[in-house]
């Protein structure tokens, strides 16, 4: 059983959420929170496995919230609640370790399916909301902030460059096996040899990487 908190400011939101996911059997409701301090101070009393934190909140934001308890307690995981408009703060939120985001109107069952992914180690990034969000995030950068591509990204090979453009795009394993004709097992060792090369923390902070460089692009 996994247990969860909710953090939400919204009391309706949130005590729907937790009466609606405390009804799974695999779920464990252990709490809830109305702002990114007061999600930090409970998770640290009840040490859920999962935190569902909204974004935007006041008194201390989602991505605070995270950032706050990825840091002091690295075996939580963060998972970002979320609507289309937060796109900067979703990336944000995923700087600071998150796990992934989801909408808040997705169906409960998508809810559940994203809560069991990431417990088992995966990301959500979901594909279809991703590549939206990307394209939102390049139509209000300016073109002369476009970061410049790090000389670091020559190290790849032609092979871990394209498998890193399906990352930013929030493809899966399988998803990226599939569009480039190789396995899963090899999709996983060049996804494993890029993050090494590029010195970042995981997949996540690689799919941040090619969306922030525009690899999305190539």
């Amino acid at each position: 059983m996994v247990r969860i908190l909710i953090v939400d400011d919204q009391e309706l939101m949130r005590d729907g959420l937790a009466t609606i996911l405390d009804l799974r059997e695999e779920i464990d409701v252990t709490g809830v929170a109305s702002n990114g301090k007061e999600a930090f101070e409970i998770a640290g009393e009840l040490r859920p496995d999962i935190v569902l934190m909204d974004i935007r909140m006041p008194i201390a934001s989602g991505v605070e919230g995270t950032k706050l308890i990825t840091t002091a307690y690295p075996d939580i995981k963060v998972l970002m609640l979320t609507t289309f408009n937060d796109s900067e703060l979703i990336f944000e939120a995923l700087e600071e370790g998150a796990s992934g985001y989801l909408l808040k109107d997705m169906p409960t069952d998508a809810i559940v399916q994203a809560i069991m992914t990431v417990q088992s180690g995966g990301m959500v990034l979901p594909k279809e909301l991703t590549g939206d969000i990307v394209r939102e995030m390049r139509r209000k950068q300016p073109t002369e902030q476009i970061n410049t591509v790090p000389e670091i990204v020559k190290e790849l090979t032609e092979r871990e460059l394209e498998v890193l453009n399906k990352l930013g795009l929030g493809l899966n394993n399988k998803e990226i096996a599939g569009e480039l004709y190789i396995s899963e097992g090899t999709v996983k060792n060049h996804v494993s040899n890029l993050i090494s090369k590029l010195q970042l923390r995981d997949r996540t902070q690689a799919a941040i990487f090619a969306v922030r460089y525009h690899i999305t692009d190539y």
